[in-house]
């Protein structure tokens, strides 16, 4: 089955920037001195990085940095439990908005 997904197309993510490559190159930058060493270590931003791109689902990004956190010396336990965090995290704010809908359904009742 064809998938819109296609991992040969990480590699090419740069390409981005062929029709604006100003707006690419300050993205790029930033995006460089986010994951530079600093008050956190290289290995914890790939592994934050990692639990987000499971939130957002995005594969593109799980393959990125699943590659990057190994790189980075993380292992398999390290990495889960990083996306139990994400998934807690996901989980409470869906159930948390549902105070919102008690919050309707109890207006529109009175």
């Amino acid at each position: 089955m064809e998938s819109y997904y296609k991992p040969e197309d990480l590699p090419k993510f740069e390409e981005i920037g062929k029709e604006a490559p100003e707006m690419a190159k300050k993205f790029f930058d930033y995006y460089g001195t986010v994951f530079a060493e600093g008050e956190l270590t290289e290995r914890e931003k790939s592994l934050i990085a990692l639990a987000v791109a499971h939130a957002i689902q995005c594969p593109y990004c799980i393959d990125a940095y699943t590659q990057s956190c190994l790189e980075k010396g993380s292992n398999m336990g390290e990495m889960t439990e990083a996306i139990h965090v994400a998934t807690a995290i996901r989980g409470g704010a869906s159930l948390v908005h549902g105070i919102q809908a008690r919050n309707i359904a109890g207006k529109l009742s009175m």
